[in-house]
């Protein structure tokens, strides 16, 4: 008799259960978010995380809370996150490197980006530009190909730091196009873009905030964009794909994951609020000065992404024998 109550009690919360989760993404959120940032205050994935989350905090009727919480390249911030409850009130701004690029850079990576995160969207890309100092006897990127070619070993790269995305970038670019350039990482962006201008090293991928306004300036010169396609922000600047090598993109991009677990209902309303904000003036205005273009895809489309990139960058890390510094 006991073990008859018992199992008519458990089929009675398992038909609820689709009931209680339905009411709970009806009336999602009723407290405040917290909106995880793996780095620090002030870069461009917190400037990307306050910008959109301000607007959820108006469209969604409760706060969004920023929580910056770096260290150890973005895996504390990530680690926590991947630890938080599912229910959508803990979400993380997760950079391109973070799901696709650590995971095979570090030995010990505290989460597992399939097993322990729900992809949202990516939120934005950013892309990466070819620069290099004018005193390279290149105009384009074909000339320099040949010209490192002729050169094996005299040109230099420099990077934020091994493993990074221009560090990748570099290492993509060599193997792609068959030339042999020496890595130089720098501790952060700002000295690996002073290299480059200073003549130092003789070129990089930077982002298009980092790299535009010293390539208007006359300091470095701009090659190609190394996005699929064109960008508004230098629309003559041709792509690496056009120029010399099909298929050669890294582009840089942030998003948003919720930990696994969390209810698909509450995904999707997630998704189509940060589609909807991305797709206000103001936002994408915001968007544009830190160079950044809305991108808002479904959250099967992010997931299929996350899965190419990191058997794309994985192949680069392992044939290059990256460490992390």
């Amino acid at each position: 008799m006991r073990s008859t109550l018992s199992m008519l009690v458990i089929a009675a919360c398992t038909i609820a259960m689709p009931a209680v989760v339905a009411v709970a993404a009806d009336t999602y959120p009723v407290k405040p978010i917290r909106l995880i940032v793996p780095f620090p205050p002030g870069g461009p994935a917190d400037a990307l995380a306050r910008t959109v989350g301000d607007r959820l905090s108006a469209s969604l009727g409760q706060s969004v809370i920023v929580d910056n919480r770096p260290g150890a390249a973005g895996n504390i911030g990530m680690e926590l996150a991947a630890k938080a409850a599912p229910d959508g009130y803990t979400l993380v701004l997760a950079p391109a490197g973070n799901l696709t690029v650590n995971p095979s850079l570090y030995r010990n990576v505290p989460y597992d980006v399939v097993r322990d995160f729900a992809p949202v969207t990516v939120i934005a890309a950013v892309p990466n530009i070819l620069v290099v100092n004018p005193a390279v006897p290149a105009q384009d990127l074909a000339e320099l190909i040949r010209y490192a070619k002729a050169n094996p070993g005299r040109l230099n790269f420099s990077s934020p730091g091994s493993g990074s995305g221009a560090h990748l970038a570099g290492e993509l670019l060599k193997s792609t196009a068959g030339i042999d350039i020496v890595h130089v990482p720098y501790n952060g962006i700002a000295p690996a873009v002073t290299a480059v201008v200073a003549g130092d090293v003789q070129l990089m991928f930077a982002g298009a905030p980092s790299a535009l306004p010293q390539v208007s300036g006359g300091k470095l010169r701009a090659l190609a964009v190394a996005s699929p396609k064109r960008i508004a922000a230098a629309p003559a600047l041709p792509t690496l794909d056009e120029s010399w090598l099909p298929g050669f993109d890294v582009t840089s991009w942030y998003s948003v994951v919720a930990p696994a677990g969390t209810p698909p209902v509450i995904v999707e309303r997630l998704q189509r609020e940060i589609a909807r904000a991305l797709d206000n003036p103001d936002v994408r205005a915001k968007l544009a000065a830190l160079g950044a273009e809305p991108i808002a895809n479904s959250p099967a489309e992010f997931a299929a992404m996350i899965k190419s990139e990191t058997a794309k960058w994985s192949k680069i890390v392992k044939d290059a024998n990256i460490k992390p510094e």
